[in-house]
């Protein structure tokens, strides 16, 4: 199995307990970016997860696709989810953008979604904002 494919099935198996073998993906000097976080090092890669798993009920990644040549590529997902105190699915789509290192670790992360259309869109108060905000402007 490839380190592509390692790193696949970590994520797709990804709970609050895994997140603690980070270091086995992710190199020590990781570089990572979202829309909400821009880090280096594994641990704080793993923090992030971390605090997914306190946010968020049963978060679940699954990777639709995987577009690699060589040590770098894509990954095409859904996070799958409930909001804290709800029992209705939500799921965001994105992208991760990707280096592997010569041993076979994630070394650069950079996660493209689009925070309106996937998140606040959802949020009660937020997304009704959101919608007429979308409204008026279309």
């Amino acid at each position: 199995m490839d380190a592509i494919d390692r790193l696949i099935d970590y994520f797709e198996a990804l709970d609050a307990q895994a997140v603690k073998r980070i270091g086995e993906f992710y190199s020590a000097d990781a570089w990572f970016k979202d829309p909400f976080n821009e880090v280096r090092g594994a641990a704080a890669v793993g923090a992030i997860f971390a605090r997914m798993f306190e946010q968020l009920d049963a978060p679940r990644f699954r990777v639709r696709e995987r577009v690699f040549d060589g040590d770098r590529g894509f990954l095409v997902w859904d996070l799958e989810f409930c909001f804290r105190g709800s029992h209705e699915p939500q799921a965001i789509h994105g992208v991760s953008h990707l280096r592997i290192d010569a041993e076979g670790r994630v070394c650069y992360h950079r996660d493209y979604w689009d925070t309106a259309e996937e998140l606040y869109v959802k949020i009660p108060l937020i997304g009704a904002a959101m919608r007429w905000i979308r409204r008026r402007a279309g």
